[in-house]
């Protein structure tokens, strides 16, 4: 009698997984809510940033017509702005990293090989030097292969399987947004003069703007596997083989 192996594929496509995933579908909606809302933050403020630059505009062509209120407004509206994005980001962060751990736990059950990176590298691999570069991105390789029905079973394993060109656009995109904000922080962050202070808020538009793109690709990507481990959980079990 021939033993079906747990991870064959059956008549019922895409096969029910042995053991029992545990449901996404809402942490994968607040992942995808808290990454709007930084996006939405990220437009707000972007709005103050051009209220800035025209401000300091305005009183470097002609200082008569900027009081001081109008700076002091301009320069508490400029930090509360920076404090609720500091607010939001974080709050978003650790919203995607529950959901990414949830998804991780999940794709471990789906798939028979194992992962590249163990768990822990989860939350130290976007900060630890060097390989913050990629190992994020093999996290989420992995998740997706071993979540997107008949992926594992072409490839044969996760490591040389076929990446998602989805996956792709969001790690470039995230890489970008990130040296970019890096490079501004650095030539910006003690910025004093007035000119500066004007580049500095032209550039954190530019930063706004890459954030945007990269929540809209992170959704598109948090929307994916969600739908893949939810078509897999709530799969029908294979009919037991009576061969």
């Amino acid at each position: 009698m021939m033993i079906p192996h747990p991870y064959e594929e059956s008549s019922v496509y895409p096969t029910a997984p042995p053991v029992p995933l545990r449901p996404i579908r809402t942490l994968g909606t607040a992942a995808v809510v808290m990454l709007a809302a930084d996006s939405l933050v990220s437009v707000l403020s972007s709005a103050v940033d051009v209220q800035r630059a025209l401000l300091i505009d305005r009183f470097l062509t002609e200082p008569a017509s900027v009081s001081q209120a109008d700076g002091d407004a301009s320069d508490t509206l400029y930090a509360l702005s920076g404090l609720v994005e500091t607010v939001v980001y974080v709050a978003t962060a650790v919203v995607f990293l529950i959901w990414l751990f949830r998804a991780r736990t999940n794709a471990e059950t789906l798939s028979p090989w194992p992962h590249r990176r163990a768990r822990p590298w989860l939350i130290f691999g976007w900060g630890f030097p060097i390989l913050c570069w990629w190992y994020p991105k093999q996290i989420v390789d992995d998740i997706w292969t071993a979540s997107k029905p008949g992926a594992v079973e072409e490839t044969g394993n996760l490591a040389t399987a076929r990446r998602s060109g989805l996956v792709w656009a969001w790690w470039l995109t995230w890489l970008v947004s990130m040296w970019v904000a890096k490079g501004a922080g650095r030539r910006y962050l003690n910025a004093e003069e007035l000119p500066e202070m004007r580049e500095a808020a032209l550039f954190d538009i530019a930063v706004n703007a890459a954030y945007v793109v990269t929540a809209a690709l992170a959704v598109a990507v948090v929307l994916s596997i969600t739908r893949f481990q939810e078509e897999r959980r709530t799969a029908p079990a294979p009919m037991p083989s009576t061969v």
